[in-house]
């Protein structure tokens, strides 16, 4: 990303400012793939048409940008008031963040989105996020910011699996839930609202990253392509299901936290047949 004011996509400069050892050496049709793949110039005009909208109203943007309908079941199950972590699977790698937020934001407009803080850089939306780190130890200052809101009247909404579904078994579903949401629903007294977003990324999406596996590879490269995903739901319908409140006094010494999260994530997949 550059720096001006205005948020832009620009591949060579990500290239020069990460490795510009690599970028000197990059073949251009490497280059222009890569531009093709991440849709740089129709992201490009959007961000450009939408410059000065931030948070909600850039959420409304991008749905109207890529056509979506939204359809939702059981939202009235979420009561006005009341502090709750919102707890979805994760289908898509971005788009269904987008649309739950413009869901919840229907009903709840001081929310927090707990995100990988490299997702910052999308300022229209950092308004929204709670970001943490994924790859290392949380600060200090970075703790005492995720418990702020944790103990404020804020709703937290968050992704448990922490990582795109993929293809297991022969069914997209979710890696394992992690178990942080639940100490911290149990922490900070919060309800828990469990959440079913239908959705799949494409064969190719899965298969690439089946083979990457089978090749030993570690880094993510089918991340890559979650923009180019993303553009392919263009037009399509989201439904988006919301389950009862799970109620932070249920959780005991049962379950271990571990079982707690595996608990929710079967709560949550089981509302697709409601």
């Amino acid at each position: 990303m550059t720096e001006d004011k205005l948020l832009r996509i620009d591949i060579d400069a990500i290239l020069e400012a990460k490795n510009p050892k690599l970028a000197k050496r990059l073949p251009k049709f490497i280059k222009s793939y890569l531009k093709r793949i991440v849709h740089q110039d129709a992201i490009n005009v959007f961000l450009e048409e939408s410059d000065g909208k931030i948070g909600l109203d850039f959420v409304e943007a991008t749905i109207e940008f890529l056509d979506l309908k939204l359809e939702f079941e059981g939202f009235e199950n979420v009561p006005n008031s009341g502090r709750y972590i919102f707890a979805a699977n994760h289908p898509l790698g971005g788009l269904e963040s987008v649309v739950l937020m413009s869901i919840v934001g229907q009903k709840f407009k001081d929310f927090k989105f707990v995100v990988n803080d490299i997702l910052m850089f999308l300022k229209p939306l950092s308004v929204l996020f709670l970001p943490i780190n994924k790859h290392g130890s949380q600060s200090r200052d970075s703790l005492n910011l995720i418990n702020q809101y944790y103990a404020s009247d804020f709703q937290i909404l968050y992704f448990p699996a922490g990582l795109v579904s993929r293809k297991i078994k022969g069914k997209v579903q979710d890696l394992a839930w992690q178990k942080s949401f639940v100490n911290k629903a149990v922490e900070f007294k919060r309800d828990i609202i469990p959440i079913f977003i239908e959705g799949e990324n494409s064969k190719f999406f899965y298969n690439l990253s089946r083979f990457r596996k089978f090749l030993g590879i570690k880094a993510n490269i089918e991340m890559l392509y979650l923009v180019d995903e993303m553009m392919k739901q263009r037009g399509k319908t989201i439904k988006v299901v919301f389950g009862k409140p799970f109620l932070y006094s249920d959780i005991d010494k049962s379950k271990n936290s571990v079982e707690w999260a595996d608990y929710l994530r079967t709560l949550s997949y089981s509302l697709q047949n409601d």
